[in-house]
C-alpha cells in the first residue's frame, strides 16, 4: 500500500484546486461567448439575466483572473454587477407585505443544486422533483431563484454542457500530468531534479514516472 508523502498531499491539493479554477474559467469564458453571439458589430446591451449569469461566474474568479480574461466588460464592471444584482437577497424579504413567505434558503440551494447538475431540467421538471422531496414550491418561484443565482433556462444550458458536468460524467477515465521541481543537495552542490508524475483524478492517486535534472525530448 502506498502512502502519501508531505509533498504528494501538497501535490494532489494543488492540482485539485487548479483543476477547479480552469473549470471556472471555462464556465465564465462560455457565458462570455453567448452574450458575444448578439454583437454582429453594434454595442452590447446586456440584459439583467446576462449581467446576473456574467456576475456570478466573474465573482468566483475574482479580480486577478478576470484582468487575464474578461473580454467584454472590464473586471471593475463584473464586480459591481454582483454587488449590484447578487448580492441583494433574492427573496424580496424588504419588500415583502401580507402575502406568501418567502423560500427557505435550503430549498434555493436545492433548487440551484438540481438545476446545476441536470442541464435538461427545467422549471416545471424542478419543481416537480422539489415536490416529491415534499417541498411545495411554484413554477415561478424556482425561475426566479435561478435567474438569481444566474443560472439560464434549460434550453439554453442543456445545448451546452457543462464543463463541470463534462468532467464528471468522465471522471473516472480522466487523469492528469505535469512537472515540477525539486532542489537537492549532492556532491556536487544544489540540483534541481525535475519531477514527472501522474495524478488519477477519481482517485487522486499520484504516480511518479520519472525524475531527472535534465528533462530533454528523448526523456520525455
Amino acid at each position: 500500500m502506498n502512502v502519501f508523502q508531505p509533498w504528494q498531499l501538497l501535490l494532489v491539493t494543488l492540482a485539485g484546486w487548479i483543476n477547479r479554477q480552469q473549470q471556472d474559467v471555462v464556465a465564465y469564458i462560455q457565458e462570455e461567448n453567448r452574450t458575444k453571439n448578439k454583437l454582429k458589430g453594434k454595442r452590447i446591451r446586456f440584459t439583467n439575466d446576462e449581467r446576473r449569469r456574467l456576475a456570478v461566474k466573474g465573482k468566483i474568479l475574482g479580480r486577478g483572473v478576470l484582468r487575464e480574461v474578461a473580454s467584454i466588460v472590464t473586471p471593475d464592471t463584473i464586480l459591481a454587477w454582483h454587488r449590484k444584482l447578487i448580492a441583494q437577497k433574492w427573496d424580496y424579504s424588504k419588500r415583502r407585505g401580507p402575502g406568501r413567505p418567502p423560500v427557505k434558503e435550503e430549498i434555493a440551494k436545492l433548487t440551484v443544486r438540481m438545476a446545476r447538475e441536470n442541464p435538461s431540467w427545467g422549471y416545471t421538471t424542478i419543481m416537480g422533483a422539489l415536490f416529491n422531496l415534499g417541498h411545495v414550491v411554484a413554477r415561478e418561484t424556482v425561475r426566479n431563484i435561478l435567474k438569481a443565482h444566474g443560472i439560464e433556462p434549460a434550453p439554453d444550458r442543456s445545448k451546452r454542457l457543462p464543463w463541470s458536468t463534462f468532467l464528471k460524467a468522465h471522471w473516472e477515465s480522466m487523469g492528469a500530468t505535469d512537472l515540477f521541481t525539486v532542489e537537492v543537495w549532492t556532491m556536487n552542490g544544489l540540483v534541481r531534479y525535475y519531477v514527472l508524475f501522474f495524478i488519477k483524478l477519481s482517485s487522486r492517486r499520484v504516480h511518479v514516472a520519472g525524475i531527472t535534472a535534465n528533462p530533454h525530448a528523448n526523456w520525455m
